[in-house]
């Protein structure tokens, strides 16, 4: 450990409060890939979008095996930034062209290789492919912190690959020991 600044929270999840109202991060549970003085970026891990892998081939002009087990795997909303841009976050890390974050085994590969390799049926072991990512300038997520917009401990594997996504958010809160249904903002109104 050492020297690590623990103020940042890079291999994080950052689990919206139920009272963070924002559209794009209502209930969210973001992964948090990188964060530094500059600022931070994350992709939220519990938004489907209504578009499937096999969608994402056909737009990338991938040629897919009939077997291939990834094509109705959901594509996720990654976040509010760069909509258009694939991402994929996946264990392990391997050696693709194009891998922009490690954190461990846990990576995240922006490359058209990875995706050919999926449409190959020759996948990571786990993976999630969104569109688009979170991002927060020099110090904004330190205030939105302070101001107690969100939970933050520990990413969790499990969660990310084998916890269904409706399911995401709550989980992710209670690894941390919160039950976020009695934090809800309705207590106390009628």
């Amino acid at each position: 450990m050492g020297m690590t600044d623990t103020s940042y929270l890079g291999g994080h999840f950052l689990i919206a409060m139920p009272n963070l109202q924002d559209p794009n991060f209502l209930r969210s549970v973001t992964y948090i890939c990188e964060h530094n003085a500059e600022g931070a970026f994350g992709i939220v891990i519990n938004r489907e979008l209504n578009a499937s892998v096999a969608e994402i081939f056909q737009e990338l002009k991938l040629e897919w095996a009939e077997d291939n087990p990834y094509v109705d795997q959901k594509v996720l909303a990654g976040g509010p930034v760069d909509v258009e841009r694939g991402l994929v976050l996946h264990i392990p890390a391997g050696d693709w062209k194009s891998t922009l974050i490690k954190n461990g085994e846990l990576a995240v590969t922006s490359s058209l290789d990875i995706l050919t390799a999926i449409s190959q049926n020759q996948a990571p072991d786990n993976f999630l492919v969104a569109l688009g990512y979170a991002g927060w300038g020099a110090g904004q997520l330190e205030s939105e912190l302070a101001a107690n917009a969100w939970l933050n401990g520990p990413a969790d594997l499990d969660i990310i690959f084998n916890t269904p996504v409706a399911q995401r958010w709550d989980h992710a809160a209670k690894l941390l020991g919160v039950d976020l249904s009695l934090l809800s903002t309705d207590i106390g109104h009628a």
